[in-house]
């Protein structure tokens, strides 16, 4: 769905462009961007209004968003996977209930763990941050984390060990790879 969409869409800019530097390719990769974030964000929104959820939705997705942009984590094979895992997950933890003080402590000290050992992987699919900036990446990543000491979110610490989840997924699959090319 994504792909089909941001395809037909890049297609009818060049029509109109055709002078435009940008190939089909590149202009259909930047739209499939920009209409998965569209889609996740319509969607899980749509659906915190039936749920009554909208706060935890968007505690949800702007704490995923923000680390995974420093963080980096496994992509899906497809936007149209993203788009409903993504508001699937988001809707799904908006439901969380409040954490007892020492539960909310142990999961961010395993989310900053996580990230410590972790962070960054596989950011350079989705940015061309140089390597020498990765340990400040992965500073932003604890200090992302930490943030949540303060914060005392449940959904927030879920979120982000979602999130932190991605990490070790990707480096496995990474790892996995490396081996198998051998």
């Amino acid at each position: 769905m994504v792909e089909t969409i941001s395809r037909r869409l890049a297609i009818s800019i060049k029509s109109v462009v055709p002078e435009h530097p940008a190939s089909v390719a590149r202009l259909q990769y930047a739209l499939s961007f920009i209409l998965n974030a569209l889609f996740i964000i319509t969607g899980a929104l749509l659906i915190s209004f039936f749920t009554g959820r909208t706060s935890g939705v968007v505690a949800a997705l702007i704490s995923f968003a923000i680390l995974r942009q420093v963080s980096g984590g496994i992509h899906l094979k497809s936007g149209t996977m993203c788009v409903i895992v993504s508001v699937g997950v988001a809707t799904a933890l908006s439901f969380t209930p409040n954490f007892p003080g020492k539960m909310l402590v142990i999961i961010n000290l395993l989310n900053l763990l996580i990230v410590l050992m972790f962070s960054p992987t596989d950011i350079e699919k989705q940015s061309r941050i140089p390597k020498r900036y990765y340990p400040l990446l992965k500073l932003l990543s604890a200090l992302i984390v930490c943030s949540n000491l303060l914060i005392e979110s449940s959904i927030i610490a879920l979120t982000l060990l979602v999130q932190c989840l991605t990490l070790i997924l990707a480096k496995v699959v990474s790892t996995h790879a490396k081996k198998s090319s051998i």
